[in-house]
């Protein structure tokens, strides 16, 4: 069996503030979950926003502006690494020369420390304090706040795209095996993992699902005596008290968007749709749409003998595969996919398409086992497009051999929730599963229980249909994934060394890319802001100035430097991305931020600054190293595909003992060739901290 290594969460959620899996229901008293308030579902925002914890609520802080100090410190160090001339000038401007020289490269500037330059926007510091200028009245300022607090404009970031969310957008983490060999049967193994997931949904909104924190210190935190005393403080003050003990309440407001969701395709703008009374299951096979009701009318989970007995039943419903596959319309450009919505809808479709739509959740069932982990990536990222329905919130896929992942739908949340989701699922399924492979399906009428959605397709749908299917099949052609397992060492063994393990993964990817194509390019890491209030990500900018000097001596003059000289620039390396990593989880980058202000300037009618014209914006921004990393016991594998054509789509996971990497590209890149160089890269940094020779 090949060794599982933990991949990524969609390239957009970082496991950095993400807790280990806790117990699957809280203690006494039980937490509240984070619900929905009135004026949330009026204009369709997240629920209240406030962290569970046992006993009550516990606050979750607004995501602070960042300190103006920081941000032209963080944005030259970026800039110095991506491509070409301007984003050079753009980062230095005329007067950072004597002002590095004097402060160094994360100094601020101001009109009164920075003479000159005369325009006040060249140098980082002037290009934050012009953005600001026309933005400075009270509600503007109260504007931003609301915007940096809230998930609003990310929302409208991802459901305004256009492009196809497969692939574009869509992530997937795999499952590692059931420890029990014989529990991997795909029957099985459905019926555990869909009644675990039923468990979760019931635990979440009976108000019992244990709070999500991430402990740093759990010795003291995560402890039976200060759950008891927290329960006494204010729910107001229990964030601060939290805090005294390193430990951190994250964000749940995405949890209650994981079920009976669905994104629909809308013109110009998409939206999220909650039906949380419905009380079926989606079930796919061989893109073939069943339903059937897995609560019942109380709200109790029906018998999972019930369960297994109507998954016996589809996977033993021998019918050819439908001539138009319905799924591959979820696949299409999401303007297109509206307008075919639209048509599907008025041809009698309504009724199924709901059901569809409110479904708990879509469980994918594939008729084929797993070959090896790249067979995997590609089946579970994309899929042959006939089996999956790419909208709902995420896709339970289990195939013959029980090899099981799911893939999630990226606009509703980020990595942390889906996580924890996929923790709790794997946990339960395995210590407490609800049958065994011994178990016998109940005697009961599946014929009657299940129903099989049939869809009326004119012929403009059928028309649609085959379009999609030709524009989906020659997109995912072109993507290739490969993968690395580099065993020669891994956290443990850095840790001892003092370095971040992060910092070493993202230095190799740096190392790499400049062995491969002579250069460094922008980069990004994704970071939870989950300790935030409507929390989602901040960028970590992982090339910096430390990075590519670092890469160069490494890879273009390793003859002149002694052992002694990397590692202390591996060190240097490893403080900053340690720095940039902390300062973006606590809401102190400056990708965000420039986005807030972006889309504020919009909304006002404002003249977008000089910043977001200038070629060095661009390039910053196009990430052609786009990487993500969630580590968790029970994930096997995951992976994205690049976010830019010329990119690389990275999810990595740094273990005790080895390190794996996962990743994907278009023809524009070479994948196996990377992989190569990340494989020397580490080798050259574990041979520089033994204080060998660096091999040429």
């Amino acid at each position: 069996m090949v060794r599982p290594w933990a991949g990524p969460a969609g390239g957009r959620g970082r496991s950095w503030a993400g807790p280990a899996a806790g117990p699957f229901v809280g203690g006494a008293g039980g937490p509240e979950v984070a619900r929905r308030t009135d004026a949330s579902r009026a204009h369709g925002a997240d629920p209240v926003t406030r962290g569970p914890r046992g006993g009550g609520l516990v606050s979750v802080p607004s995501n602070p502006h960042p300190l103006p100090s920081r941000r032209p410190g963080r944005w030259w160090p970026a800039c110095c690494c991506a491509p070409g001339p301007g984003a050079l000038q753009l980062a230095r401007g005329p007067c950072v020369g004597p002002l590095a020289r004097a402060r160094g490269p994360a100094s601020t500037c101001s009109a009164a420390s920075c003479p000159p330059c005369t325009t006040r926007t060249a140098c980082p510091g002037c290009l934050f304090l012009n953005l600001k200028t026309p933005l400075r009245d009270t509600s503007v300022h109260r504007s931003l706040s609301w915007m940096m607090a809230s998930s609003g404009p990310w929302f409208d970031m991802y459901l305004s795209a256009r492009d196809s969310i497969v692939l574009n957008f869509n992530p997937f983490m795999a499952f590692i095996p059931d420890p029990k060999s014989e529990y991997n049967d795909q029957l099985t193994r459905a019926t555990n993992m869909t009644v675990s997931a039923i468990r979760f949904l019931k635990t979440l909104r009976a108000g019992l699902l244990e709070p999500e924190v991430f402990h740093l210190n759990p010795a003291k935190s995560d402890t039976d005596t200060f759950k008891r005393l927290i329960r006494f403080v204010p729910s107001s003050l229990s964030w601060y008290g939290a805090y005294l003990v390193n430990a951190y309440p994250l964000d749940m407001s995405q949890y209650f968007r994981l079920f009976n969701s669905t994104r629909l395709p809308k013109p110009i703008r998409d939206e999220l749709f909650t039906n949380e009374k419905a009380r079926h299951l989606l079930v796919l096979r061989k893109g073939h749409f069943y339903v059937f009701d897995v609560l019942d009318q109380d709200g109790n989970i029906v018998g999972a003998s019930e369960i297994q007995a109507h998954l016996k039943y589809i996977l033993s419903d021998s019918s050819p595969a439908p001539e138009f596959p319905l799924a591959y319309l979820t696949t299409e450009n999401r303007d297109v996919w509206a307008e075919l919505r639209q048509k599907l809808a008025s041809g009698g479709n309504e009724e199924a398409l709901r059901k569809v739509d409110s479904a708990v959740f879509c469980l994918c069932l594939d008729d084929f086992p797993i070959k090896d982990l790249v067979h995997l990536s590609h089946n579970m990222l994309h899929g042959d497009g006939t089996n999956r329905w790419f909208d709902k919130s995420f896709n339970l896929i289990i195939a013959k051999d029980g090899t099981a992942a799911i893939h999630f739908e990226h606009a509703w949340g980020d990595g942390v929730a889906v996580l924890r989701f996929l923790n709790e699922v794997f946990k339960d399924s395995t210590q407490a599963p609800a049958v065994t492979p011994q178990s016998q399906p109940a005697r009961t009428d599946s014929s009657v229980a299940v129903q099989k959605l049939n869809f009326k397709l004119n012929d403009a749908l059928k028309t649609g249909i085959s379009t999609a299917k030709e524009k989906f099949d020659a997109t995912v052609k072109t993507l290739t994934v490969d993968l690395i397992q580099f065993q020669r060492g891994g956290k443990e063994f850095l840790k001892k060394q003092k370095l971040s393990p992060d910092s070493v993964a993202q230095l190799a990817f740096q190392m790499a890319f400049l062995r491969q194509y002579g250069q460094t390019v922008a980069t990004y890491e994704s970071c939870s802001t989950a300790a935030f209030k409507h929390g989602r990500t901040e960028t970590i900018r992982p090339a910096s100035i430390f990075t590519k000097r670092c890469s160069q001596a490494f890879v273009r003059e390793p003859s002149k430097h002694s052992a002694g000289e990397l590692q202390q620039m591996m060190t240097e390396c490893s403080t900053y991305h340690g720095q940039l990593t902390k300062e973006a989880a606590m809401g102190q980058g400056f990708d965000r931020h420039l986005f807030a202000l972006r889309y504020l300037a919009a909304a006002k009618g404002i003249a977008l600054p000089e910043l977001y014209l200038d070629p060095a914006y661009g390039q910053i921004n196009h990430n052609i190293l786009s990487t993500s990393t969630l580590n968790s016991p029970a994930v096997n594998i995951g992976g994205f595909a690049p976010v830019v054509p010329d990119g690389f789509g990275i999810g990595y996971a740094v273990h005790d003992n080895w390190i794996g990497c996962n990743v994907s590209s278009y023809p524009g890149r070479n994948a196996r060739e990377f992989l190569q160089c990340v494989e020397k890269a580490l080798e050259d940094i574990f041979d520089a901290i033994e204080g060998k020779c660096i091999k040429t």
